[in-house]
């Protein structure tokens, strides 16, 4: 299984000739090129999730491929797309996804709460989306662990990164951080990830990591 990190939140993972993408967002200018996709997945409603262009690109082109989201995500999205909650397993292609989680984490009071799904790829690949929801029972192969964000505090997120104890990781959603403070997080989560056995990988743009389940 491959898994290929893209700018800030959007990830692509790819198996067996199917390809399945996970938070085709406002950050990413272009989604390139993209073969087989069998499903999308769509975290929750942030624009830096998901945008109406991106969403149509992907519904005109693999039509049969389903798009997975929480419920005020598909109420906005232009195409038709299918409701997930925690708790819930699908199937799209030959990929196994269960979703946990339920909510985004907390930016400030002012703000309002909104449901937020972390999704787990055939028990091995986590990407809890923006959120801390830790996918309990799981021995995590790969974890996809937010690095940088406006609801984002870098010991919560090693917390994080300790109760999942994956054995190898790297940091996504990272626009907001300079150069600086990527290579900091990146320190931070490299001793989390370490403390559990597991390998931090410093994956940039377009650069991926191969992984047997």
């Amino acid at each position: 299984m491959r898994v290929t990190k893209h700018e800030h939140a959007f990830l692509t993972i790819e198996r067996d000739g199917e390809t399945l993408v996970v938070d085709p967002g406002a950050f990413t200018a272009e989604l390139g090129a993209l073969e087989n996709v069998v499903g999308v997945v769509v975290t929750h409603e942030h624009p830096d999730h998901w945008t109406p262009d991106h969403l149509r690109r992907l519904a005109e082109a693999f039509p049969d491929a389903p798009i997975l989201t929480t419920a005020a995500t598909a109420a906005a999205a232009p195409v038709e797309a299918t409701i997930v909650s925690p708790g819930d397993a699908v199937t799209v292609g030959s990929f196994a996804l269960r979703f946990f989680g339920g909510t985004h984490n907390e930016i400030h009071s002012s703000l309002p709460l909104v449901d937020n799904v972390g999704v787990l790829v055939d028990d091995a690949v986590y990407y809890p989306g923006d959120s801390y929801a830790v996918p309990e029972g799981v021995d995590v192969a790969l974890l996809a662990a937010p690095i940088g964000a406006p609801w984002l505090k870098i010991g919560e997120a090693m917390d994080f990164v300790l109760a999942v104890a994956p054995r190898a990781a790297f940091g996504t959603h990272d626009v907001p951080l300079s150069d600086v403070g990527l290579g900091m997080h990146r320190q931070r989560l490299a001793w989390a990830t370490e403390q559990g056995g597991g390998t931090f990988h410093e994956l940039a743009p377009g650069e991926s990591i191969d992984i047997a389940p």
